[in-house]
C-alpha cells in the first residue's frame, strides 16, 4: 500500500517539475513542449493514484505553458498572414 502511495507522490512531483521546466523554458520549443505534455499526463495519473496538490499544480502548469505556446503560434501565423497580405 505505501509503494502505491510513493508512486502517486513520485507522479505528481514529476508533474510539478516538468511544468515548471516547461514554464521557465518557454522559449524553447523543443524541450518546453514536450515537458508540457509529459506534466499533463503525470498530472492526471497522479491525481487519479491519491497525490492531488501536486498533480493538480503540474496540470495547471502544463496547461498554461501548452495555452502560452499555442497563442503565440497563432500570432505569428497571424502577423504573416498581415504582412503577406499587405504586400500583395
Amino acid at each position: 500500500m505505501d509503494e502505491n502511495k510513493t508512486e502517486s507522490k513520485g507522479l505528481s512531483i514529476a508533474s510539478m517539475v516538468l511544468g515548471i521546466v516547461s514554464l521557465v523554458l518557454s522559449c524553447f520549443v523543443y524541450i518546453s513542449v514536450p515537458c508540457a505534455i509529459l506534466a499533463i499526463i503525470f498530472g492526471i495519473v497522479g491525481m487519479k493514484k491519491g497525490g492531488k496538490g501536486m498533480g493538480i499544480a503540474g496540470l495547471v502548469l502544463g496547461i498554461i505553458s501548452l495555452a502560452l505556446w499555442v497563442l503565440a503560434l497563432v500570432g505569428v501565423l497571424s502577423l504573416g498572414t498581415a504582412i503577406s497580405s499587405s504586400l500583395m
